[in-house]
């Protein structure tokens, strides 16, 4: 029976996963009164916040990708071997990607979530700005 290191493929996915490149921040425009910070800004700030939080999300999600790749690949292997040890193993394994399944469902839930709340936000901020 072959055992799996759980952290080597969420690593290799972290270095590939920090590629991803952040949206351009814009300029900064401090009031010349030298009184806090401007309305784009404080923006530019939020953005940067926001995408954060999708770039780490989408890292979970791929390490999360990345591992059951590892355990199918490891079922996979043990199938093959048809040595019963590893054939009772592979129930373990089967289960741990069914969670991981549940989790990547939730984790894109989230994501789904938050995305259509900042949108809905920044929505609104137009709409007043707009209005006013």
């Amino acid at each position: 029976m072959t055992t799996l290191d759980s952290s080597s493929a969420a690593e290799s996915s972290m270095d590939e996963s920090s590629n991803l490149q952040q949206p351009p921040s814009a300029t900064n425009n401090r009031r010349g009164d030298g009184g806090g910070v401007s309305d784009e800004e404080q923006n530019s700030k939020e953005s940067e916040v926001v995408w954060s939080n999708f770039t780490d999300s989408f890292r979970e999600v791929q390490s999360v990708l990345d591992r059951n790749r590892a355990l199918i690949h490891q079922v996979n292997e043990n199938h093959r071997s048809k040595i019963h040890e590893n054939m009772v193993t592979n129930v373990a394994l089967i289960q741990e990607i069914n969670n991981n399944v549940s989790k990547i469902v939730s984790l894109y839930s989230d994501l789904s979530t938050n995305f259509s709340s900042v949108f809905h936000q920044r929505t609104s901020e137009t709409d007043a700005v707009n209005d006013s």
